[in-house]
């Protein structure tokens, strides 16, 4: 029997290709002959029958409540693809529904409380909640991965982060951040930021610029630096021992890596002889979603591999590798980041906030002029 499957929050069909990530979603899905499309929802009903259309879901199946269709369908999973600032009501309603599992897009929710009480509440029902972090599951990050555990680079010392932002692009970086670090717990966090440009993004405030430091207790530490004229020239630097990995660098390929003595080797990501080592489920989702050789940041694939992993994860019983425990520590680092900016002090970890400090520093200050 297939899992019944139900989208919350479907998207302009005209920005498919951009920011409607449930159509992503939805293509992940319907690869699987495990799962079924049943239902979608959205507060503006011509988006939810155009999603409808797409993937074939019967109109008496389409709603502008998403509460009504969770009661009259009761699916087995739900996705979650709405603004942040919405996911913490709607994965709790979820969650306390009959729902086997929530898939929810990222970052998690507008503040350190809904974070936590959206974990809280699906560990309390005994429902599987993942976020979309869906580039663990792309070549070039598995491949550092594996580099790192042969010890190509020796030990690892530190991590350095560059991207447009901290709290969206950046959840991305974190998360990845956590996969290389085998999700070590962070000691503590050093933050500031630059709020010039009064930037927002779904309805949240965003910083121009903004700099991070903290700790593992393995001992590992991080560095990220996001905005426009940020410090780090790639997406992810590893630092170790006997050499450097990078991925996506901006004049680079999408892996190298160097050791003491030797130039920069371009590190082949493609889909021959890269996974000799299947340890984890997620090893057997990357081999059977097909891709070209030159795949890279390309989204739908990698989202296309989340969607099997957490899937397969609930048929088999193991922790997803897009856990929401690991989407707690990426953004309890970037709240973190914003904590210590408000304070101007670093913060040890447990963070011991309920607000989105960013949000309230803004509200706090008096804006200056232009």
């Amino acid at each position: 029997m297939a899992y019944q499957v139900a989208v919350v929050g479907t998207g302009d069909p005209d920005q498919s290709d951009r920011f409607a990530m449930a159509y992503r979603h939805a293509k992940g899905y319907e690869r699987l002959d495990s799962c079924e499309l049943i239902g979608a929802a959205d507060i503006v009903r011509e988006n939810a029958v155009a999603f409808g259309d797409t993937f074939g879901i019967d109109e008496q199946n389409i709603y502008e409540d998403y509460e009504s269709m969770l009661a009259e369908l009761t699916p087995d999973i739900v996705s979650v693809c709405t603004p942040p600032k919405t996911h913490a009501d709607i994965v709790t309603t979820c969650a306390q529904s009959r729902v086997r599992a929530i898939h929810c897009e990222k970052p998690m929710a507008g503040t350190w409380q809904e974070c936590q009480e959206m974990v809280a509440v699906c560990d309390r029902q005994g429902v599987q909640l993942t976020f979309n972090h869906q580039r663990r599951f792309s070549r070039p990050y598995r491949k550092a991965k594996t580099l790192l555990d042969e010890g190509e680079i020796g030990e690892l010392q530190r991590i350095e982060i560059g991207g447009p932002d901290l709290y969206d692009y950046g959840s991305h970086l974190f998360d990845l951040s956590g996969c290389l670090t085998d999700q070590a717990p962070v000691e503590w966090v050093l933050g500031q930021v630059d709020r010039s440009g009064h930037e927002e993004l779904y309805g949240l405030p965003q910083a121009t610029e903004s700099l991070a430091r903290w700790r593992y207790e393995s001992g590992v530490d991080g560095f990220a630096s996001t905005g426009e004229d940020g410090l780090v020239d790639c997406h992810l630097r590893a630092v170790g021992t006997d050499g450097v990995l990078e991925v996506g660098h901006e004049d680079g390929p999408p892996l190298r890596f160097k050791t003491e003595g030797s130039g920069w080797k371009t590190v082949d990501t493609g889909r021959d002889g890269i996974w000799r080592v299947q340890t984890h489920p997620i090893d057997r989702v990357l081999s059977r979603v097909p891709v070209g050789p030159d795949e890279y940041f390309t989204e739908p694939p990698y989202v296309s591999r989340g969607i099997e992993d957490i899937v397969t994860a609930l048929q088999e019983g193991y922790e997803p590798a897009l856990a929401a425990a690991n989407a707690l520590q990426t953004t309890e680092i970037i709240f973190a980041a914003w904590e210590s900016a408000r304070r101007g002090d670093r913060v040890d970890l447990p963070l011991e906030i309920e607000d989105n400090p960013l949000e309230a520093m803004i509200e706090n200050k008096p804006r200056q002029p232009s």
